[in-house]
């Protein structure tokens, strides 16, 4: 059975991020097949797999390390036809209208354009520039940078990239703010070919180094991005939930993150805060602090006592702990409701250094408190 257009980008993703280019090559020569003979992107394919297979070739007898530069030069190269081809199957099959421009005075069209266009004009993407860094047209302003950041997740531009990253250096804060909401979650989206797109990395470090603070304002935006993460959109929540569990193994987070502590420590009070608790094992002691605070002021529920009793098994309190287990327990009516929250957590309590024996111990004990 042939594969959906879907599965078909999967399948891509998937052989590039491996930099296995002959898969990704397979799939674009079907689409270029459904183009027709005349499509422009034969000479582009044939030079791809013909140095390819040379390099291939050479690596069979060569350990030179100048190899793999080729190599990740060519998967970026395979990217960019990727990117072309895909944009032409989309208008060839109807799945993005053909557009010519938009009305820049309706936001209506403004948002249409911005997110559907596959062929985006050069001057239009100079009305992006001029209308993010004016700032006299906020809410316009703000359409077109969620626009193009829509259009970005469906059809990866270098160009497109380049303008919402410009568009982080706008003077009105609120759409400074937007842009770079925007540029953070592209590039979670995006890290497994990011490393192929230096351009795309060199400007976001120059407009994280043009701000002067060492990245702080960009990290900040960051970590309320995390906590505000309400968006009433069932399928946007659905996107955003997938996509910020990613963030500590991205390039974005090593730039941004990695190496500080206080930094480090910040972001995981903003995940647990916001219910994202794959950080919490990593610093127990702040995702301890969140659910003190929370218990303190009465909100706590069963799973908030749970989550403070294993913060509190990992610092070696295994007495506060259990008394904040047989809290949670006596909030249940039936061990097997407790145990369903329990157990899920049971493995990474071992991963993390807690014998397996001391587990069973308490389920043990919490199993003989009365219903």
């Amino acid at each position: 059975m042939a594969q959906s257009l879907d599965e078909q980008v999967m399948t891509v993703e998937r052989a590039l991020g491996e930099r296995m280019i002959e898969s990704a090559l397979l799939v674009v020569r079907a689409w270029m097949n459904e183009l027709g003979e005349e499509n422009k992107y034969e000479e582009t394919h044939a030079s791809i797999r013909e140095r390819y297979n040379a390099l291939f070739s050479i690596w069979l007898t060569s350990d030179d390390e100048a190899n793999d530069e080729l190599l990740d030069e060519l998967t970026g190269e395979t990217y960019q036809l990727v990117d072309a081809v895909y944009a032409d199957i989309r208008l060839h099959r109807g799945l993005s209208p053909d557009m010519h421009g938009f009305n820049p005075e309706l936001p209506q069209s403004v948002m249409n354009y911005f997110a559907n266009c596959a062929k985006m004009r050069d001057e239009d993407l100079e009305w992006f520039r001029d209308i993010v860094q004016e700032g006299r047209r906020t809410e316009t302003a703000l359409i077109a940078i969620d626009a193009l950041s829509h259009n970005l997740r469906e059809m990866f531009s270098i160009d497109n990239f380049l303008s919402l990253i410009d568009a982080m250096s706008a003077s009105k804060e609120i759409i400074s703010d937007q842009a770079i909401v925007n540029v953070l979650l592209l590039l979670v989206h995006y890290d497994v070919r990011i490393d192929f797109f230096p351009q795309i990395q060199d400007a976001f470090m120059a407009a994280v180094t043009d701000m002067g603070d060492d990245g702080e304002r960009v990290f900040q935006v960051l970590c309320a991005a995390v906590e505000l993460l309400t968006t009433p959109d069932k399928i946007e929540q659905e996107y955003l939930k997938g996509l910020f569990p990613l963030v500590p193994q991205t390039w974005v987070y090593e730039v941004l993150v990695e190496g500080s502590p206080t930094r480090e420590k910040a972001l995981t009070h903003s995940y647990v805060t916001s219910g994202f608790l794959e950080m919490m094992w990593v610093h127990p002691e702040v995702a301890e602090q969140v659910f003190v605070n929370r218990l303190r002021k009465g909100k706590g529920e069963a799973r908030d006592y749970i989550r403070y009793a294993h913060c509190l098994m990992l610092k070696g309190d295994r007495l506060m702990a259990f008394e904040n287990y047989k809290q949670a327990r006596q909030m249940f009516s039936s061990v097997k409701d407790f145990y369903a929250l329990f157990r899920p957590d049971r493995g990474t309590l071992v991963e993390h250094g807690i014998p397996l024996e001391q587990v069973y111990l308490i389920e043990d004990q919490l199993f003989r408190i009365d219903d």
